[in-house]
Protein backbone atom coordinates (compact mmCIF):
# COMPACT_ATOMS: atom_id res chain seq x y z
CA UNK A 1 0.00 0.00 0.00
CA UNK A 2 0.97 3.45 -1.03
CA UNK A 3 1.03 6.53 1.40
CA UNK A 4 -0.02 9.58 0.17
CA UNK A 5 2.47 12.11 0.53
CA UNK A 6 1.83 15.47 2.86
CA UNK A 7 2.08 18.78 0.91
CA UNK A 8 1.85 22.27 2.63
CA UNK A 9 1.12 23.32 6.29
CA UNK A 10 -1.63 22.42 8.43
CA UNK A 11 -3.58 25.36 9.68
CA UNK A 12 -2.65 24.86 13.22
CA UNK A 13 1.18 24.72 12.19
CA UNK A 14 0.67 28.07 10.50
CA UNK A 15 -1.14 29.55 13.57
CA UNK A 16 2.23 28.67 15.63
CA UNK A 17 4.21 29.96 13.49
CA UNK A 18 2.32 33.39 13.27
CA UNK A 19 2.55 33.45 17.10
CA UNK A 20 6.06 33.23 17.20
CA UNK A 21 6.61 35.77 14.95
CA UNK A 22 4.22 38.15 16.31
CA UNK A 23 5.90 37.62 19.90
CA UNK A 24 9.50 38.09 18.41
CA UNK A 25 7.95 41.08 16.90
CA UNK A 26 6.57 42.66 19.55
CA UNK A 27 9.74 42.09 22.11
CA UNK A 28 12.41 43.72 18.93
CA UNK A 29 9.79 46.60 19.47
CA UNK A 30 9.67 46.70 23.15
CA UNK A 31 13.29 46.88 22.82
CA UNK A 32 13.49 49.66 20.89
CA UNK A 33 11.46 51.47 22.24
CA UNK A 34 13.11 51.02 25.63
CA UNK A 35 16.75 51.69 24.15
CA UNK A 36 15.04 54.65 22.78
CA UNK A 37 13.57 56.16 25.55
CA UNK A 38 16.87 55.62 27.43
CA UNK A 39 18.72 57.56 25.05
CA UNK A 40 16.38 60.40 25.33
CA UNK A 41 16.72 60.49 29.13
CA UNK A 42 20.26 60.79 28.53
CA UNK A 43 20.27 63.58 26.23
CA UNK A 44 17.67 64.94 28.36
CA UNK A 45 20.11 64.57 31.38
CA UNK A 46 23.19 65.70 29.53
CA UNK A 47 21.04 69.02 28.45
CA UNK A 48 20.04 69.88 32.50
CA UNK A 49 23.70 69.26 33.44
CA UNK A 50 25.45 71.60 30.52
CA UNK A 51 23.08 74.01 31.40
CA UNK A 52 24.00 74.10 35.66
CA UNK A 53 27.38 73.45 34.70
CA UNK A 54 27.55 76.68 32.32
CA UNK A 55 25.53 78.74 35.07
CA UNK A 56 27.88 77.84 37.18
CA UNK A 57 31.09 79.01 34.92
CA UNK A 58 28.96 82.33 33.97
CA UNK A 59 28.44 83.28 38.43
CA UNK A 60 32.31 81.98 38.68
CA UNK A 61 33.34 84.37 35.99
CA UNK A 62 30.69 87.47 36.96
CA UNK A 63 31.64 87.12 40.53
CA UNK A 64 34.91 86.26 40.48
CA UNK A 65 35.33 89.82 38.14
CA UNK A 66 33.35 92.51 40.54
CA UNK A 67 34.66 95.59 39.58
CA UNK A 68 34.06 98.12 42.68
CA UNK A 69 35.14 101.73 43.50
CA UNK A 70 36.00 102.92 39.96
CA UNK A 71 34.01 105.59 38.18
CA UNK A 72 31.00 104.35 36.32
CA UNK A 73 31.06 101.37 38.98
CA UNK A 74 27.27 100.71 40.45
CA UNK A 75 27.64 100.59 44.06
CA UNK A 76 27.77 96.89 45.63
CA UNK A 77 24.73 96.29 47.36
CA UNK A 78 24.04 92.76 48.38
CA UNK A 79 20.69 91.77 50.12
CA UNK A 80 19.31 88.72 51.38
CA UNK A 81 17.54 87.53 48.44
CA UNK A 82 19.42 89.70 45.50
CA UNK A 83 22.47 91.32 44.63
CA UNK A 84 23.67 94.59 42.46
CA UNK A 85 27.41 94.97 41.23
CA UNK A 86 29.69 95.86 38.30
CA UNK A 87 31.38 93.13 36.77
CA UNK A 88 32.75 92.38 33.77
CA UNK A 89 30.89 90.00 31.25
CA UNK A 90 32.04 88.27 28.12
CA UNK A 91 30.44 90.37 24.97
CA UNK A 92 29.78 89.34 21.73
CA UNK A 93 32.54 90.83 20.22
CA UNK A 94 34.81 88.39 22.25
CA UNK A 95 36.07 90.32 25.11
CA UNK A 96 34.91 91.39 28.62
CA UNK A 97 32.93 94.79 29.14
CA UNK A 98 32.30 96.13 32.58
CA UNK A 99 28.45 96.05 33.01
CA UNK A 100 25.71 95.99 35.95
CA UNK A 101 24.44 93.22 36.70
CA UNK A 102 21.61 91.80 39.71
CA UNK A 103 20.82 88.44 40.63
CA UNK A 104 17.36 87.75 41.44
CA UNK A 105 15.02 85.31 41.35
CA UNK A 106 12.15 86.32 39.38
CA UNK A 107 9.53 84.88 36.66
CA UNK A 108 10.58 81.11 38.32
CA UNK A 109 13.90 81.15 37.28
CA UNK A 110 17.34 82.49 38.66
CA UNK A 111 18.48 85.04 36.81
CA UNK A 112 21.05 87.47 35.87
CA UNK A 113 20.11 91.24 34.30
CA UNK A 114 22.50 93.48 32.90
CA UNK A 115 21.80 95.98 30.31
CA UNK A 116 22.68 94.12 27.71
CA UNK A 117 20.42 90.95 28.49
CA UNK A 118 18.51 88.62 30.54
CA UNK A 119 20.47 85.05 31.41
CA UNK A 120 18.56 82.83 33.28
CA UNK A 121 20.70 80.55 35.22
CA UNK A 122 18.77 78.55 36.72
CA UNK A 123 14.99 77.35 35.71
CA UNK A 124 12.30 76.56 38.30
CA UNK A 125 14.37 78.10 41.06
CA UNK A 126 11.52 79.41 44.00
CA UNK A 127 13.91 80.90 46.23
CA UNK A 128 17.15 82.83 46.71
CA UNK A 129 19.20 83.52 49.94
CA UNK A 130 22.54 85.10 49.56
CA UNK A 131 25.68 85.53 52.35
CA UNK A 132 28.43 87.53 52.13
CA UNK A 133 31.69 87.10 53.50
CA UNK A 134 33.02 89.76 55.42
CA UNK A 135 36.27 87.96 56.80
CA UNK A 136 37.60 84.86 56.34
CA UNK A 137 39.59 82.13 58.78
CA UNK A 138 38.09 79.81 60.97
CA UNK A 139 36.00 82.05 62.41
CA UNK A 140 34.40 83.37 59.67
CA UNK A 141 31.82 85.47 59.48
CA UNK A 142 29.19 85.67 57.13
CA UNK A 143 26.74 88.91 56.74
CA UNK A 144 22.99 89.03 55.06
CA UNK A 145 23.71 92.25 53.60
CA UNK A 146 26.62 94.55 51.73
CA UNK A 147 25.99 97.57 50.30
CA UNK A 148 29.11 99.94 49.87
CA UNK A 149 30.62 101.51 46.74
CA UNK A 150 34.19 101.23 47.51
CA UNK A 151 34.05 97.58 49.16
CA UNK A 152 32.86 94.55 47.95
CA UNK A 153 32.71 91.22 50.08
CA UNK A 154 35.17 88.16 49.78
CA UNK A 155 33.12 85.52 48.80
CA UNK A 156 29.10 85.02 47.79
CA UNK A 157 27.18 82.17 49.45
CA UNK A 158 23.84 81.79 47.70
CA UNK A 159 21.63 79.52 48.73
CA UNK A 160 19.38 78.45 45.99
CA UNK A 161 16.29 76.55 45.89
CA UNK A 162 15.27 74.71 43.00
CA UNK A 163 12.18 72.04 42.35
CA UNK A 164 12.37 71.59 46.32
CA UNK A 165 16.07 70.65 46.60
CA UNK A 166 18.66 73.61 48.07
CA UNK A 167 21.81 74.41 46.57
CA UNK A 168 24.34 76.06 47.99
CA UNK A 169 27.26 77.69 45.73
CA UNK A 170 30.06 79.56 46.78
CA UNK A 171 32.09 81.92 44.51
CA UNK A 172 34.98 83.84 45.54
CA UNK A 173 35.27 87.64 44.43
CA UNK A 174 38.12 88.26 42.31
CA UNK A 175 41.05 90.72 42.76
CA UNK A 176 39.35 93.71 41.13
CA UNK A 177 36.56 93.25 43.97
Amino acid sequence: MMRAQRRGFTLLEILVALTIAGTAVLLAHQVFTTAARGAESLRSARRELDAASNARRWLTSAIGSIEVGREGDVPFDGRPHDATFSTYLLSERGWFERDAVTLEVSDGGLRARSSRKVVVLAAGASSLDIDYLLEPGLDAKWVSRWVSPVSAPLALRLRLVTDGRVDTLLFLVGPRG
